[in-house]
């Protein structure tokens, strides 16, 4: 059986795809920078293997007898062109054949992000590829918002009140690990990736409350009040700046468009927000509860 690299496998959407995957009887290579943190994860159900996409000395060990990959990009590497791209020539030479890539909702309109530059030279190589342009995660509230949640009881952000379409990556996991697993239904595609629905931030945090039993309030954030908060918080000033500028364009709708792919593709609705909360109260329980 061909084996499937999953790059990134240690992240939120890397870990799911690495399920989903396992979940369909693939055979799958996990790659992480630190491939001990793989083996305390999965154990013996994957091969883990070394990535570091700035190392050139760890691509060959990373790709050897895979047929396929799940590529992304960390947060952390912002040059693709000396990073990502040269990594995937060389994984096509050494016998990669199809790549499916975590790309952004809008990548194809905005020539500015890191993942535009991916998914053109993906496309100026062949047609093996499957791009994923997923929508605004679900699992931001137990990463970028776990500790206001926690330690506050409110989801501080500058997004105004326009409602937001969340995502859970467990759905995405869900259609990288269809287009891995039958890549010649999917070559050349970009899909766009969207939840069930938009909803207003007020149905977050009721679900919030109702998971949690106490009260979670959604407090709008001003953008200098917001940069001040995460640089209270640690964030260095290159963080800051990524996550207000995301979470202010969803003042302008940015993160409520919805999109039938998804629906069609797996053959049911994504999950809700409210389904994703109730699944993962725990991240948000203080001490004293008992969840």
């Amino acid at each position: 059986m061909s084996k499937i690299l999953v790059t990134g496998a240690m992240g939120n959407v890397g870990q799911e795809v690495v399920r989903a995957l396992l979940h369909r009887g693939a055979q799958v290579l996990a790659a992480d920078r630190r491939p001990e943190r793989i083996v305390a994860k999965f154990g013996d159900t994957v091969t883990a293997t070394k990535l570091d996409f700035r190392d050139r000395a760890t691509w060959a060990g990373a790709v050897e007898g895979a047929a396929h990959m799940f590529l992304m990009r960390p947060p952390a590497i912002a040059d693709v062109q000396d990073t990502l791209n040269p990594f995937v020539d060389f994984a096509r030479a050494q016998g990669v054949d199809h790549v499916v890539f975590l790309s952004v909702a809008g990548a194809e309109k905005n020539s500015f992000v890191p993942h535009r530059k991916v998914e053109d030279h993906l496309r100026a190589l062949s047609d093996h590829y499957t791009n994923l342009r997923p929508g605004f995660f679900a699992q931001n509230l137990q990463s970028a918002y776990a500790n206001d949640i926690l330690e506050d009881d409110r989801v501080y952000v500058p997004a105004g009140q326009h409602d937001v379409n969340w995502i859970d990556v467990r759905d995405v996991a869900e259609v990288a690990a269809l287009a891995l697993t039958a890549p010649q239904s999917h070559r050349g595609q970009a899909y766009t990736l969207t939840g069930p629905g938009p909803v207003a931030w007020s149905v977050v945090t009721a679900a919030l409350s109702q998971a949690l039993g106490r009260t979670i309030r959604y407090q709008p954030a001003s953008i200098v009040g917001y940069m001040r908060h995460l640089s209270r918080r640690g964030l260095p000033w290159g963080a800051i700046a990524v996550q207000t500028v995301l979470h202010v364009l969803l003042r302008f709708g940015q993160g409520a468009s919805v999109d039938p792919t998804l629906e069609r593709l797996l053959g049911h609705p994504g999950r809700t927000i409210e389904r994703y909360i109730a699944d993962h109260a725990h991240v948000w329980a203080k001490p004293s509860q008992h969840l």
